[in-house]
C-alpha cells in the first residue's frame, strides 16, 4: 500500500514538473513567435469557428459579393484619381486614325503582322498580362508601321503609345521622323523627353521622380501643328518646342534593344488632324465626332487620357449654357452584336457620368447606343475598327 501511495506521488509530481516546463517553454515561444503568428492564428480561429459555426451558402455568397465589390470600389477610385490628375490635360488625338495596332491579334512571340522590321529584333510578347511590342535587339533597332504609301503623315497629325520601363537602364521609345529628303529628326521618350537632330534640340524636365515613374505604364502623347510640337508624358506638357522646322512625312520606332530590357510600348496610334475646333463643330455642324475619348478594351471605363475632350466639351457647355447634346457610343463589328450593343449604352452613360461630376447639368445629356450599327466605314482594318469605335455628340 504504502509502495502504491510512493509511487502515486513520484507520477504526480513528475507530471507536475513536465507541465510547467512545457508550459513555460510555450509561453517563452509564444512571446518570441507571436507577431509572426498573428495572422496564421487569426486564420485558424476563423477556421474553428466556421467549423462550430457553419455559414450558409447565401452567406458565403454575401461575402463574396463584398470581397468583389471592395475590389471594384478600389478600382473605381483608382480610376476616378487618374481622371482628376488629368483636370488640365489639353492633348487633343487626330480627327481620322490611320494607323492603330493594340498587338492583340498578333501570337505571342512572334513578330507583329502590321510592322516592318528596318533594324535590330522585335517581338510581341506579354507584359503584366497585355500584349506589347518588344525591341529586344539593335543600337539601333527600328521598326516600322506598314503603311499603303511612303509618305502619310500631314500637318496636324498625332502619336499615342503606352511605354513601360522597370529602371534606369531600360530604354523608352524613340519616335524617329523623316523628312522628304530621308533625313532623320530623333524624338526621346522616358522620364524626360529631349529630341536629337532637329534644327533646334530641347530637352524637358523630369516628369516624376524615380519611385514614381520606373516599374509603371506610361502614356505617350505628340503632335505637331503648324509646325510646332507639343509632348506629353501622361498628364505633363513634357516638352515643347515652338518651331521644328521640319516636315515630316514618315516615322519609325525605336532606339537601343536589349533582352533584358527591352524597348516596350503598345496602344500605338497615329491620327490626322488634331486641330479639333470642338466649338466650331458644335455650332456649325451641330454633331461633334471624337476618338480622343478611349476606353480599355472590351469595358466601359473611360481612360485618363479621354480629359483632353472633356474638358473642352465642358467648357463649351458652361460658356453656352442653354446648349444640350446626346452622347452617343459606338464599337467596331468585333464580338457578339448583342454585347456590342451593350457595350456602346454603358460607354455613353460613362461619358455622361464623367461630365456631370465635371458639373455640367445631367438634364442637358441625354445617352444612345448603337453597338456596330453606324459604322463610318469597312471593318475590315485595325484602323478602320479604329475608326468605328468612337463617341459622337449631337446638338439637340
Amino acid at each position: 500500500m504504502k509502495n502504491r501511495l510512493l509511487l502515486s506521488t513520484i507520477i504526480f509530481a513528475t507530471l507536475i514538473f513536465l507541465s510547467t516546463s512545457v508550459f513555460a517553454q510555450i509561453d517563452i515561444m509564444g512571446k518570441i513567435g507571436g507577431a509572426i503568428n498573428s495572422e496564421v492564428d487569426k486564420k485558424a480561429d476563423e477556421a474553428v469557428d466556421d467549423a462550430l459555426h457553419p455559414k450558409k451558402k447565401d452567406d458565403q455568397k454575401k461575402d463574396a459579393t463584398q470581397n468583389s465589390n471592395s475590389s471594384n470600389a478600389d478600382k473605381s477610385t483608382s480610376s476616378a484619381q487618374a481622371i482628376k490628375a488629368y483636370n488640365n490635360y489639353d492633348f487633343h488625338a487626330g480627327d481620322h486614325i490611320i494607323f492603330e495596332d493594340l498587338f492583340r491579334d498578333d501570337q505571342d512571340g512572334e513578330f507583329p503582322a502590321h510592322w516592318n522590321l528596318d533594324a535590330g529584333q522585335a517581338v510581341v510578347n506579354k507584359v503584366q498580362s497585355e500584349p506589347a511590342f518588344c525591341i529586344t535587339e539593335g543600337n539601333y533597332a527600328l521598326v516600322s508601321p506598314r503603311m499603303k504609301t511612303d509618305s502619310y503623315l500631314t500637318d496636324p497629325f498625332t502619336v499615342e503609345f503606352d511605354y513601360y520601363q522597370a529602371h534606369s537602364n531600360q530604354y523608352a521609345p524613340m519616335i524617329r521622323f523623316f523628312d522628304g529628303e530621308g533625313t532623320s529628326h530623333d524624338l526621346h521618350f522616358g522620364k524626360q523627353v529631349s529630341t536629337s537632330y532637329f534644327p533646334h534640340d530641347l530637352q524637358g524636365s523630369d516628369v516624376a521622380d524615380d519611385e514614381n515613374y520606373y516599374g509603371k505604364w506610361h502614356h505617350g502623347a505628340m503632335i505637331i501643328k503648324n509646325g510646332q510640337m507639343k509632348v506629353y508624358i501622361d498628364n505633363v506638357r513634357a516638352l515643347v518646342m515652338p518651331h521644328t522646322d521640319i516636315v515630316p512625312v514618315k516615322l519609325s520606332v525605336g532606339g537601343i534593344g536589349d533582352q533584358n530590357a527591352p524597348i516596350t510600348f503598345r496602344n500605338f496610334r497615329m491620327a490626322s488632324g488634331g486641330d479639333q475646333n470642338m466649338i466650331g463643330k458644335m455650332l456649325t455642324d451641330g454633331k461633334f465626332v471624337t476618338h480622343g475619348i478611349t476606353f480599355d478594351v472590351g469595358k466601359s471605363t473611360l481612360k485618363p487620357e479621354s480629359m483632353g475632350v472633356l474638358n473642352d466639351v465642358v467648357k463649351f457647355m458652361k460658356e453656352n449654357s442653354s446648349a444640350k447634346f446626346e452622347i452617343d457610343g459606338h464599337t467596331d463589328s468585333d464580338g457578339d452584336a448583342t454585347k456590342n450593343q451593350k457595350l456602346s449604352e454603358d460607354r455613353a452613360a460613362s461619358v455622361k457620368a464623367q461630365l456631370t461630376a465635371m458639373g455640367i447639368d445631367g438634364s442637358r445629356l441625354s445617352t444612345k447606343g448603337f453597338g456596330s450599327a453606324k459604322p463610318l466605314g469597312p471593318n475590315d482594318s485595325p484602323e478602320g475598327k479604329a475608326n468605328n469605335r468612337r463617341v459622337e455628340f449631337v446638338k439637340m
